[in-house]
């Protein structure tokens, strides 16, 4: 992957999946949040921070993985930060750039269907081949 891709390449989905413990639409959907701010901030393991704001229980509690995953924003550097909230929302911060990014209401709704394992591998790999900007609005600041 090149350093400015925001795509999900099948290496980074299978160390997702290896840290995480299995495919999920909110673990993409963190992957895809923290690429593409590793694509406008630069990527920075250190410099970059995150604030995750979710429901604090899975499926939603997932997208925190991605999102650490993605960007090396971890709770053991104490560079990301979780916050209690609805709808997803994430908002990265490097130097003076900021990044915010919230899940789109109509792709939240989406993936309220989701009964089996199955249905959750489906929609993850759904929510792969679509565009950041299709999935989020953005601002950047």
């Amino acid at each position: 992957m090149s350093e400015g891709s925001d795509e999900v390449t099948g290496v980074l989905l299978n160390e997702a999946i290896k840290f995480h413990g299995h495919l999920g639409p909110f673990l993409i959907l963190g992957l895809k949040a923290g690429l593409f701010a590793n694509k406008v901030l630069g990527k920075d393991y250190f410099r970059t921070r995150a604030v995750v704001e979710t429901k604090l229980k899975p499926p939603y509690s997932c997208f925190i993985d991605g999102v650490q995953v993605a960007t090396g924003c971890t709770m053991g550097k104490g560079n990301i930060e979780i916050r209690d909230g609805n709808p997803i929302y994430v908002r990265f911060v490097k130097n003076d750039r900021v990044l915010e990014m919230r899940l789109k209401k109509e792709v939240l709704e989406s993936l309220e269907d989701m009964r089996t394992e199955e249905d959750s591998r489906r929609k993850a790999l759904e929510i792969v081949c679509r565009s950041t900007n299709e999935l989020f609005d953005i601002v950047e600041q």
